[in-house]
């Protein structure tokens, strides 16, 4: 293995060792300590940007059902229950029912996000029970969590999430009409999260920068969600450093992805300007390193960038599943920079174990395509910085 493949498969297995990295965490603390400190060993100057939030804490969550009991895990934008919880007859969705019951996976498909979320606007019933990915979605069994979009919106009613494991005794009770007990309840924990910003300075500080932007946080390890864009984000920053560059390069790892984008929200709150007036935004995206059934989709602002981004990938043998067209709103933070008006290239996928337990290292992370994407996405760097 060469000096590249040891890099890149440390940061890999170092991602994945500091646990669970949901915002506002241990893990994600340790996270951006250690972002820290690699920036440090390449010479640059870390911004920890911090970022208050109450951080959701579950106290009690199920569902009971006479004497049998499924523990969940809630939704993290919507309301939630006390102690003893929400009663009722189990029902589907849009039924007259007081809790429904319905399937969905992580990554929502249109019609089923709108149905779900019409259901929540309308607080059509008084609780609801997501039974979460597992085998009818192309996943292994057990919980792949919803993103909380509206973190700083919540809505609806209380909503419960639990494995796929409990899914066909809960369809088979919601279609009977048997009564249940959901409890949903949480504590609110005041903490403070952190971007982590650097920059690399070009020789011409009135050219427009280019901005190389990943999240970094995730319901739980997330190694191959989160990891590529980790490890890509790294080793751009390494290879910048090195170059006679003409723009400067502005990097930023955001925490609170799974909290409809938080980090990044406040970043651009904080340097407003920079939506625009950036040369252009990478978004280093999720899924990208995945092994496991995954696909690759590339989104651009412009046919300019189309082509330039495509062009970096095929030399290095990656040629995209999916293309989104431009002038579509993207997927994942690039549609922050979509509704700001900003130029973007962003690049992210799809995986059997998105959101799930089981994304861990080494064997969720197809490797070698990771170094090639890498190698893509450094050079598409470095020649845009040049420009």
């Amino acid at each position: 293995m060469d000096q590249i493949h040891k890099r890149v498969a440390n940061i890999f297995k170092s991602y994945d060792d500091q646990g669970v990295h949901r915002t506002g965490t241990d893990g994600d603390a340790k996270n951006a300590r250690w972002l820290a400190e690699n920036i440090q060993s390449l010479g640059l100057n870390p911004v920890l940007s911090a970022i208050s939030l109450n951080r959701i804490d579950p106290l009690q969550a199920s569902i009971r059902i006479d004497d049998r009991a499924c523990d969940g895990i809630p939704l993290f934008d919507c309301t939630y229950t006390d102690s003893k919880g929400i009663s009722g007859p189990l029902g589907p969705p849009g039924s007259k029912a007081s809790i429904a019951v319905e399937e969905l996976p992580p990554n929502w498909r249109l019609t089923e996000a709108r149905s779900f979320m019409k259901l929540r606007r309308q607080n059509t019933h008084k609780a609801m029970i997501i039974v979460c990915g597992g085998p009818r979605f192309g996943m292994p069994p057990g919980i792949a969590l919803l993103n909380a979009e509206y973190f700083n919106e919540p809505f609806g009613p209380p909503v419960l999430q639990v494995p796929s494991t409990a899914g066909s005794w809960l369809l088979k009770t919601a279609a009977s009409g048997a009564e249940g007990r959901l409890v949903a309840q949480i504590r609110r924990t005041a903490v403070t999260a952190f971007n982590v910003e650097t920059r690399v300075k070009g020789i011409n500080e009135t050219l427009a920068p280019v901005v190389v932007m990943t999240p970094r946080s995730g319901w739980f390890n997330c190694v191959s969600e989160r990891g590529g864009g980790i490890a890509c984000w790294l080793e751009i920053m390494r290879a910048v450093r090195a170059e006679k560059l003409k723009r400067d390069v502005v990097f930023i790892a955001t925490t609170g992805h799974e909290l409809g984008h938080h980090g990044l929200k406040h970043f651009i709150h904080n340097n407003p300007k920079l939506l625009k007036h950036a040369y252009v935004w990478i978004h280093l995206g999720a899924n990208f390193a995945a092994a496991k059934h995954a696909t690759i989709w590339f989104q651009a602002s412009d046919t300019g960038m189309e082509a330039q981004g495509l062009r970096a990938m095929k030399q290095m043998g990656i040629v995209p599943d999916h293309l989104r067209p431009t002038g579509a709103r993207p997927f994942g933070e690039a549609h922050n920079i979509f509704d700001g008006g900003g130029r973007y290239i962003s690049l992210l996928g799809e995986n059997a174990l998105f959101h799930h337990p089981e994304d861990r290292w080494p064997h969720a992370v197809d490797l070698d395509k990771a170094i090639r994407i890498i190698a893509a996405f450094t050079g598409l760097v470095v020649n845009l910085a040049k420009s």
